[in-house]
């Protein structure tokens, strides 16, 4: 703001030499009140990084548990797959094309322990049971100087193929590549190095000759990320925020943390008498210079967040001007993380005092980096150093900061984390379902009802069984189907009235699916039909009730021409279905449409195929049963028998119009006697016959007493037969 003002003031009375003036000056005063301009210290985390190919990009070495994106080392061209499916309702055949990729990404050029979780797009491609989300495979390689080849590499470079050994890194092969868009999606991964215990991390990192340093003043880094370039940027880095000694003597450089020191500490003797006036102790003590601002915020990677960026500031009054903050590419959580901070800013306000004491003999266990106590004054004094003279040895001290009492409990704030189920087993059936409008007549409406019982099923793969062979006939989709069984007997019903008190509890396979209310108006238009067994119905009410099961209410029974079934009735753990565009429709010509005829599914925890086989075939081809039987007596005594008939996929009845005609000609069979073994039958064209009371009689005398009905005669399967008078 300063800058703009001089800037303005200087140019309008100097001109643009007075502009240039005006504007340093700005900038001076804009220090002096805002401070610096980029107070950020250390590497820079990055945000959740893409996986890259490029050429000369150095591969991090991760200590502990850390998040990385890693490095494409390897590729294959995509594959192409093409499936033809069902389009559905009488819809042609679509071809899809999904691809695949084969590719290995380099992660750590240090040994890493495990693989754990992978991050595809953000959303999570491996869980923490380490099993893929999509179809393909994964083999991980930990970064050994014995680590095989891989063999699909083999197959791709042959004897010259790499076996980038000392590089830990992972293969994919045959990911697929359809939920991505088709592309090869950004990856993350979570890699557990030698070390993920608490302090060990960094410790590893300083170690010397390979062994840990590890101390409780580490406790806090979980992992910790070196992306390349000098060592010395890293021990920087961690110098900010857990300081460090390093000492030399004859053995070489040694790196160690100064945490806390312990109890007790060692005691330095008197100071020696001085001789002259100028070596009084007063000479040799002196105030540190003060760092310009303190660092009162710390950015880390919070494992708590999925490993994302967090910020924890350090509590207390700020000062004027902008904050300074540190940069760690460390794992932390957001408590750990706030108490370093508060230590970091604890020691920047702390006034650091130095003096150098004199004494006679210098006790071999008195070296550079150990923290000691002095005779007559308080706090602990770190021995930075020491002389010999004529007079005796001047050790060099710093006191320390004192201890401070931690803060309370943070919050890490919220993340859009990524949700981690379990990839479950398919659960399938195969249906023949009742007839819609409009229809193919010769079109069996075979259905593929898939679903799981938990949230992570991503769908299936379709084939039909022929032998011993599978042959593809397409996927599911990651939509599930609407699947359950009976909790308690469902009562047989006429079917001929809505029942409002009628209803029925299902248990349902996964709570991730569920049903929803109608009116009449939506029952009229074929809405909520649910197959329960061979049984059609519909249902107006539905109530949730605890465990995934539901309560359906205000049903209309035998719907589609299942009125049989409904008058059977069903047993608890009958399988229920709910009828909706959520079933994958299958296409006749590649499955098969006669009864027990079988298909398969296999998902991604399948181990084994899973098997479905056909029990209701013929139901969409099946004419519907005729309605309305009636009766008149002509004045010679012959019965004159009428009904009504039913179209396949005739859901709404218009007054004073016949129902279309979906078979190729109308005939009936009428019959007396049992409907598989009838004594007589007659065939008519039309919806009546007559029956003399001679020919009433004849029947009678031969087979007793028993019922006329009749079956409507279609196009490949005969109806249900409608009772239509008793003969005695």
């Amino acid at each position: 703001m300063a800058t703009l003002i001089f800037t303005a003031l200087g140019t309008a009375i100097g001109g643009p030499l007075g502009g240039t003036i005006g504007a340093l000056i700005g900038q001076q005063a804009d220090r002096r009140i805002f401070g610096s301009i980029g107070q950020r210290e250390g590497p820079r985390l990055k945000e959740l990084a893409v996986t890259t190919s490029s050429y000369g990009q150095p591969i991090p070495r991760h200590f502990g548990r850390m998040r990385t994106a890693g490095t494409v080392i390897w590729a294959t061209d995509l594959i192409e797959s093409k499936t033809k499916v069902s389009g559905g309702k009488g819809q042609p055949s679509i071809v899809t094309y999904s691809y695949s990729a084969s590719f290995a990404v380099a992660l750590s050029s240090t040994p890493v322990a495990r693989i754990g979780r992978i991050w595809a797009d953000g959303n999570l491609l491996r869980g923490a049971d380490g099993a893929l989300k999509v179809g393909g495979a994964m083999r991980a390689y930990c970064g050994h100087g014995d680590d095989p080849v891989d063999p699909l590499i083999a197959a791709d470079k042959g004897v010259h193929a790499p076996a980038f050994r000392d590089y830990a890194y992972v293969v994919f092969e045959d990911l697929q590549l359809a939920e991505f868009g088709n592309r090869i999606p950004a990856l993350n991964f979570e890699v557990f190095a030698a070390g993920d215990e608490d302090g060990v991390a960094l410790g590893r990192l300083i170690g010397v000759d390979g062994v840990p340093s590890a101390t409780p003043a580490f406790r806090e880094a979980h992992g910790f990320a070196d992306e390349g370039g000098p060592v010395m940027g890293s021990l920087a880095a961690i110098d900010q925020v857990f300081p460090l000694i390093c000492t030399s003597g004859t053995d070489g450089l040694k790196l160690r943390s100064l945490g806390q020191p312990g109890n007790p500490l060692p005691l330095l003797p008197e100071q020696l008498s001085p001789r002259r006036e100028q070596d009084s102790p007063q000479h040799y003590r002196q105030r540190a210079d003060l760092p310009m601002r303190e660092p009162v915020a710390l950015r880390y990677y919070d494992e708590h967040r999925d490993y994302q960026p967090g910020v924890q500031r350090a509590s207390g009054e700020r000062a004027a001007g902008r904050e300074v903050m540190l940069d760690l590419p460390a794992t932390m959580n957001a408590a750990d993380a706030r108490h370093l901070a508060n230590a970091n800013a604890h020691r920047a306000r702390w006034h650091h005092e130095r003096i150098s004491w004199r004494i006679a003999a210098l006790d071999p266990a008195l070296v550079p980096g150990v923290v000691v106590r002095l005779p007559d004054r308080p706090g602990h004094w770190l021995v930075r150093n020491w002389e010999w003279h004529d007079r005796g040895i001047d050790c060099d001290l710093e006191r320390l900061a004192p201890p401070f009492a931690p803060a309370g409990v943070s919050d890490p704030g919220p993340a859009n984390t990524a949700r981690d189920v379990p990839v479950t087993p398919t659960i399938l059936a195969f249906i023949e379902s009742v007839a819609e409008s409009p229809l193919d007549p010769a079109r069996p409406r075979l259905f593929a009802a898939a679903s799981s019982t938990g949230a992570g099923w991503r769908g299936a793969a379709l084939f039909a069984v022929r032998g011993a062979s599978l042959e593809p006939i397409g996927s599911t989709g990651s939509q599930r189907a609407v699947t359950g069984t009976l909790v308690a007997p469902l009562a047989s019903s006429s079917a001929l009235l809505f029942e409002p008190a009628g209803s029925l509890i299902v248990a349902l396979d996964t709570q991730e699916t569920g049903f929803n209310d109608t009116d009449m108006i939506g029952l009229a238009s074929g809405a909520n039909r649910v197959m329960v067994g061979g049984e059609v119905l519909q249902f107006a009410r539905a109530e949730p009730l605890d465990d995934g099961r539901w309560r359906l209410a205000g049903l209309l029974r035998g719907r589609g021409g299942t009125e049989p079934e409904a008058r059977s009735g069903h047993m608890a753990g009958t399988p229920v279905i709910l009828l909706d565009d959520r079933l994958t429709p299958l296409d006749p010509s590649q499955v098969d449409s006669s009864k027990g005829s079988v298909i398969a599914a296999s998902g991604l925890a399948d181990s084994e195929p899973v098997l479905a086989r056909l029990d209701n075939a013929g139901l969409s081809r099946r004419p519907l049963m005729p309605v309305h039987p009636c009766m008149a007596v002509l004045p010679d005594l012959t019965w004159d028998l009428g009904w009504t008939r039913r179209a396949r996929g005739a859901w709404h009845w218009h007054d004073g119009v016949d129902t279309e005609l979906v078979e190729q000609t109308e005939r009936y069979l009428v019959g007396f006697g049992p409907v598989d073994a009838p004594v007589r039958t007659w065939q008519r064209d039309g919806p009546h016959v007559r029956i003399s009371p001679a020919e009433r009689a004849a029947l009678v005398a031969q087979a007793g007493r028993a019922w006329l009905w009749v079956r409507q005669i279609g196009t490949y399967a005969l109806s249900p037969a409608l009772p239509l008078a008793e003969l005695a």
